[in-house]
């Protein structure tokens, strides 16, 4: 009788696979709170350190663009205004009588459907649009955009901006110093909304001296606001260190 050796097959040897340690998570970006103050000749002076609270914050765009909205609609104009049948002049007498006519009945040339009647369901002058605004609300979001605008590059400080008297052309050459040693010429080149000067106090003459270059605004630190700051692409701040100071003590409020 015939015997058969049965046979075994082997498993497949399994491959050894390398074991890789796990990548490191990339080491996110830091920002430098150490800024440049720019002399008005665009020299290079001292460095301050910007506070955190100012300008450390994370981006937040549905709080600044809730806090933007708000304020735009609290400056909204209520112009537009119509009259009601009962508002417009004239309209005492009946157009005719009632039948007989061959036309339809019309009690009043005053209603809505007639030519200079008054106006159904128009825009009224006492429509409210203003939104309330929480006062941390609207301070988180100023500080979110200087921070933001801080991380971007958009914010120049320059120790001084003095003015003997009014003067455009010496404003547009002390602006052209800075653009060049800051290294931002759009500065100077872009035509509209370019940016804010942020004066540390009320200064009339640079106020003056600067208000006939169209493509910026002059304001005081302490007016300044989410709206403006998102409407222009720089910041100029004067005398960052007393300016700093009415920011921060305008946020401890």
């Amino acid at each position: 009788m015939a015997t058969t050796k049965a046979t075994t097959k082997k498993a497949p040897a399994k491959k050894a696979v390398a074991k890789t340690a796990p990548v490191a998570a990339a080491s996110k970006k830091t920002v430098s709170m150490e800024a440049t103050i720019w002399t008005a000749g665009g020299a290079k002076g001292s460095t301050i350190t910007l506070p955190e609270e100012l300008f450390g914050k994370k981006w937040n765009a549905d709080l600044v663009h809730q806090v933007v909205i708000g304020m735009q609609a609290n400056a909204r104009p209520t112009v537009a205004h119509t009259k009601f049948r009962g508002e417009v002049s004239g309209g005492g007498k009946k157009p005719w009588k009632q039948k007989g006519t061959g036309r339809a009945r019309h009690g009043s040339n005053r209603s809505p459907i007639w030519k200079g009647g008054g106006v159904t369901h128009g825009p009224r002058a006492e429509k409210d649009y203003s939104v309330k605004i929480n006062k941390k609300m609207r301070v988180a979001a100023l500080a979110t955009v200087l921070s933001r605008k801080w991380k971007d590059g958009e914010i120049i400080f320059v120790d001084k901006l003095e003015f003997s008297t009014p003067k455009t052309k010496d404003a547009k050459a002390m602006l052209v110093a800075i653009a060049n040693g800051a290294g931002q010429p759009t500065l100077v080149t872009k035509r509209k909304n370019a940016a804010i000067v942020a004066f540390a106090s009320k200064d009339t003459v640079a106020a003056r001296s600067f208000r006939n270059i169209g493509s910026l605004m002059t304001e005081e630190v302490r007016n300044l606001n989410p709206v403006d700051l998102m409407n222009k692409k720089f910041l100029v701040i004067e005398r960052p260190e007393e300016s700093l100071q009415v920011l921060a003590t305008r946020l401890a409020k």
